[in-house]
């Protein structure tokens, strides 16, 4: 028998009763503050801690904050607009009165509390009507949402377990940080030929023109059912690399042969690049292919397949990405970087020898960095499912 075991059949072996919020805890209120007063005083060293709705945060100085109504107990955040969600938080801090906070006697408690939200996302989530665009959820939705509160050693030993969880998932994604900051060293470092590799005599250096063939996207006309109906020929989009990563063997979306132009399907191991808005984000594509028409598409010349590792390339295209980003056309509207212009970029080519040695060592550090199945995302998933298990199991009691 565990200890939380053993402390739920001494202490409460009847159950727990549900006790609604407003009557176990108290709330807090925040400050009447306008993000444009929150930007003037914005101070990095500040001593305490805004909050305002979705994702905002910032530091301020206490003496700077008009009608400060300041938190000095630890307290639970209730993000109650745009972004639902829930904060815990123990240094001194405030927030827009749009947002309302809860606090009790004993931080433990506190915390008991934050978890038992957090379970309950979703809840509130759904319960979030609109005010124009963005969700949100009035008072009552949190006073008279009932909890089951047992007695405090067993809220202690949850809350224990839970946070043990949390600094291990916290501890790998620092780890994963700094592994996408080393990683990042070693690529520019390795495609920096003229650094360690004793200037340009040591490759051939080439123009993109030279050794790709480059065409653009395109978006067959959505209002041709026959160009999209039972489609089999993959077409990519900025959402596909967004939601699947950079290495690509098929897409979210399809069209039917008839949706060809007549310049015909892109090849298999050609790269991407968006070079309209998003500029610079590129993909390695495995499958014969089309994408849209904010996308370019690089194929690599017949006469240099043999000369040129693709995987190479690709991790030349951070590179490329952030030049394209640099020169992008003046002029108002999208940023666009033409086809004229990223034809000028030069990239390096060494050995295949020294390439394939390039793309064994990259190869290794994005597999630890990205890679959902095996490297330190998959791990902080799988602790993050495991964590969401038993935050559910420990917070299911028998109802008194």
């Amino acid at each position: 028998m565990t200890k939380l075991e053993q402390l739920i059949k001494e202490l409460c072996p009847n159950g727990v009763k549900y006790v609604a919020i407003k009557d176990y805890f108290t709330r807090l209120k925040g400050t009447p503050i306008t993000a444009g007063k929150m930007k003037e005083i914005e101070s990095p060293d500040g001593e305490i801690r805004i909050f305002a709705g979705g994702k905002t945060v910032i530091n301020a100085h206490e003496k700077d904050i008009p009608n400060a109504n300041i938190t000095r107990v630890p307290a639970v955040l209730v993000q109650s607009r745009g972004v639902i969600d829930f904060i815990y938080y123990e240094k001194p801090f405030t927030f827009k009165n749009e947002m309302w906070a809860y606090t009790a006697e004993n931080k433990i408690t506190v915390k008991y509390l934050y978890y038992f939200l957090q379970n309950n996302t979703q809840h509130f989530r759904d319960s979030a009507s609109g005010m124009g665009s963005l969700p949100q959820i009035s008072l009552h939705v949190t006073e008279d949402f009932k909890i089951l509160v047992p007695p405090l050693e067993v809220q202690a030993e949850i809350v224990k377990i839970l946070d043990n969880f949390t600094e291990l998932t916290a501890e790998l994604t620092a780890e994963l940080t700094a592994r996408k900051k080393q990683y990042e060293y070693y690529r520019d470092f390795l495609l920096d030929f003229d650094v360690h590799e004793g200037g340009t005599n040591e490759c051939e250096w080439r123009t993109i023109k030279e050794i790709f063939d480059i065409r653009n996207g395109y978006t067959p006309s959505k209002s041709n059912v026959e160009y999209w109906e039972n489609g089999i020929i993959p077409w990519f989009r900025m959402d596909d690399i967004r939601e699947n990563g950079r290495i690509l063997s098929n897409s979210i979306q399809h069209i039917a042969r008839k949706g060809v132009k007549k310049s015909g399907i892109f090849p298999a191991n050609s790269l991407i690049m968006s070079t309209t808005a998003t500029i610079g984000e590129h993909a390695l594509i495995k499958t014969n292919f089309v994408c849209n028409q904010q996308i370019t598409c690089f194929s690599l010349k017949q006469e240099y397949s043999s000369k040129i590792n693709i995987k190479f390339v690709f991790y030349l295209f951070f590179n490329f990405g952030e030049w394209c980003r640099n020169n992008v056309n003046n002029g108002g509207g999208l940023p666009i970087i033409n086809t004229a212009k990223l034809s000028t970029y030069k990239i390096p080519i060494p050995t295949i020898e020294k390439q394939k040695r390039i793309v064994s060592i990259l190869d290794r550090f994005d597999k630890l960095c990205n890679d959902i199945s095996e490297g330190l995302p998959a791990e902080i998933e799988a602790r993050r499912k495991q964590y969401e298990y038993y935050r559910d199991k420990l917070l299911s009691f028998k109802e008194q």
